[in-house]
């Protein structure tokens, strides 16, 4: 059968209570729709098949500061359907715009779109991934109605402006080898101290987004606080399921003997649930878990490996500044021994170590980029100090071929074609074959017709655009 695609004609009540009618599809993402005549701004509405213009429907604002509000939503949409949720993504509040203007942009969002459809005021939440995360942890400080966040790998903006007396619930979903990891650990240390409400769930990766049945857990939570509440009606076969699918989850991770993950997993779901159902057996087998030998093995390994990170994390913060402000590029031959060192890491036998030197690589790339976007921001860009972070991200991430064409093309510019040649060598050893684009690299128009340039070119590539005859 045919599945009909069901419409909707959604009566619109702008300011001054002045009509329009919009026709919008149920169950697929709309884009490009104007908050109101007098705002250009647009966003991605995706409404579930189930929705109507009756009820109260929690809605989450999905942020990319990037302008793609489509490719937002599209993370969530299976969560949205399965437990209907009205999304929305903003096209226009965007990493080039300043905080107070992105704050102003989400309020008039918010107030429009609650006025649009029959929004649960109690059941406002933002979500959002690394940055856009981080952004939208800090809509929840300023604005009293919106009562929770989906922090996806990032950390609390500014935990100085957190307050119990403008308390929300906040929701960190992290991999444990993202260096956010350790960060929202750390948060969630003074969102405990505040008694605010927080969950933190784990997944084995990096700073990619986790499966949607982690979105899935996460906005479960969500259902699950505002049932204890009493802002939803309990409902005893969602909360069953929700539980089912809790202890299913953490006994994958048993078996697969992730027992860091299981009594994190544990933990969370004696907290989400006391108040809906009897955990006591939950308790009783958290408490077995942390006595037990295997348990105590790995959080020793954890601890140690979180401690070492500490350390490193301190040294690379250290070495970095000192570095970039004496252009110390006889240093770059430490970086790389770091690096060897991570990898020895990530590819040791030990779990806590192989996590922890992800996180650390997260972080080094993470802290090096920072310092990048500093030094192209500023007045007068220091290009000597450009030149050496370039070159330290070849070092930090080698297989990302951008790289090396970035410190080519900033070497051309300053006639230091020995460098450019140095490392145009390295990336098309590795592998980098577009001619084209190596042909138009900014900067290397007088660099690109040398005898050299093109000989490398080549060597790896079987061709070259200018031949240079020996007289």
């Amino acid at each position: 059968m045919i599945k009909k695609i069901a419409l909707l004609v959604l009566a619109v009540f702008c300011h001054q209570q002045s009509r329009a009618q919009v026709t919008v599809k149920k169950g697929v993402i709309i884009d490009s729709l104007k908050i109101n005549d007098s705002i250009s701004d647009t966003y991605a509405l995706y409404l579930p098949k189930a929705f109507e213009m009756v009820g109260n429907w929690p809605i989450i604002y999905v942020f990319d500061m990037k302008g793609r509000g489509k490719q937002a939503l599209s993370m969530f949409l299976n969560t949205a359907e399965n437990s209907n949720y009205i999304l929305v993504a903003p096209n226009n509040i965007l990493d080039t715009l300043s905080i107070t203007d992105n704050l102003i942009k989400t309020k008039q969002l918010i107030e429009n779109s609650s006025a649009m459809f029959p929004i649960n005021r109690s059941r406002i939440y933002t979500a959002g991934h690394q940055n856009n995360a981080r952004f939208a942890n800090l809509i929840p400080v300023f604005m009293k109605n919106v009562t929770g966040v989906i922090s996806i790998g990032a950390s609390v903006a500014n935990v100085e402006l957190l307050s119990n007396k403008n308390p929300f619930h906040f929701i960190g979903v992290v991999g444990t080898g993202d260096f956010n990891y350790t960060n929202l650990l750390q948060d969630e240390k003074v969102l405990n101290k505040l008694k605010m409400q927080n969950n933190v769930f784990l997944y084995e990766g990096g700073n990619e987004w986790p499966s949607s049945s982690m979105i899935d857990r996460a906005v479960s939570y969500f259902d699950l606080s505002a049932m204890a509440k009493g802002i939803l009606t309990k409902d005893s076969l969602l909360i069953n399921q929700y539980y089912q699918a809790e202890l299913s989850h953490i006994n994958a991770l048993q078996q697969n003997k992730q027992f860091i993950m299981a009594e994190r997993a544990m933990t969370e779901t004696v907290t989400g649930f006391r108040n809906l159902l009897n955990t006591d057996s939950l308790s009783n087998a958290l408490r077995s878990l942390r006595k037990s030998k295997s348990y105590k093995g790995k959080q020793r390994e954890e601890k140690a490996a979180r401690f070492k990170e500490m350390l490193l994390r301190d040294d690379y913060i250290y070495y970095l500044e000192e570095d970039v402000l004496t252009y110390n590029f006889n240093n770059l031959g430490w970086w790389n021994y770091q690096m060897t060192q991570l990898d020895g890491y990530i590819n040791g036998q030990n779990y806590a170590n192989q996590q922890m030197g992800k996180r650390l690589l997260s972080f080094v790339n993470a802290l090096v980029e920072d310092n990048i976007v500093l030094i192209k921001n500023a007045a007068m860009v220091d290009e000597e100090a450009l030149a050496f972070l370039l070159m330290l991200k070849t070092i930090t991430d080698p297989t990302n071929f951008e790289n090396y064409l970035k410190v080519v093309s900033l070497a051309a510019k300053n006639n230091d074609f020995g460098t450019a040649l140095y490392y145009l060598e390295e990336v098309l050893k590795k592998g980098y074959n577009d001619l084209v684009a190596l042909y138009s690299l900014e900067h290397t128009v007088l660099f690109r017709i040398t005898p050299e340039f093109n000989e490398l070119v080549k060597k790896y590539l079987n061709d070259a655009r200018y031949e240079i005859k020996d007289e």
